[in-house]
């Protein structure tokens, strides 16, 4: 009984330290690429940077912590009887992360730039970038109503 209890003592220490192991890769990618600091320059906010970098963090612990601890939670019910509310204001918030940490490693990479140049489709670079926009918000509307 006893080693079994240290056998899922260690492996819990073993899960959270790889855990906190790359939670701590992600954010250090986040906060290199610039994305935190770029929002503060084109928002003339920098004075409000440490706060920005403490709120991304902050997020990142909670989603984590909602997540792990999701069925012990005792506001699991009222989470599930507010229903698609809370669930909209996750899943717009979670996009909006998702795109800007994904348009800051193109621009970083210099992704769009190049290809245009290479794919000589520069004239029409508005309607490219609305197409990838709209067509990207077409599909994650088929994804999470159709229920794929």
């Amino acid at each position: 009984m006893w080693a079994e209890a240290a056998q899922q003592s260690l492996l819990a220490v073993i899960g959270l330290s790889a855990g906190v192991a790359v939670a701590g890769g992600l954010f250090s990618f986040i906060v290199e690429l610039g994305v935190v600091a770029d929002f503060a320059d084109r928002t003339h906010t920098a004075d409000r940077i440490l706060l920005y970098e403490s709120s991304v963090a902050f997020g990142g612990i909670l989603g984590n912590l909602l997540y792990v601890f999701k069925d012990g939670m005792a506001g699991h019910m009222a989470v599930n009887a507010a229903g698609g509310g809370i669930l909209a204001v996750f899943g717009i918030f979670a996009g909006i992360f998702v795109g800007c940490w994904s348009m800051a490693l193109a621009e970083i990479l210099n992704l769009f730039p190049v290809f245009m140049r290479r794919a000589r489709i520069v004239r029409y670079m508005t309607a490219f970038i609305l197409g990838v926009a709209i067509g990207k918000g077409l599909g994650a509307g088929l994804f999470f109503f159709r229920g794929w």
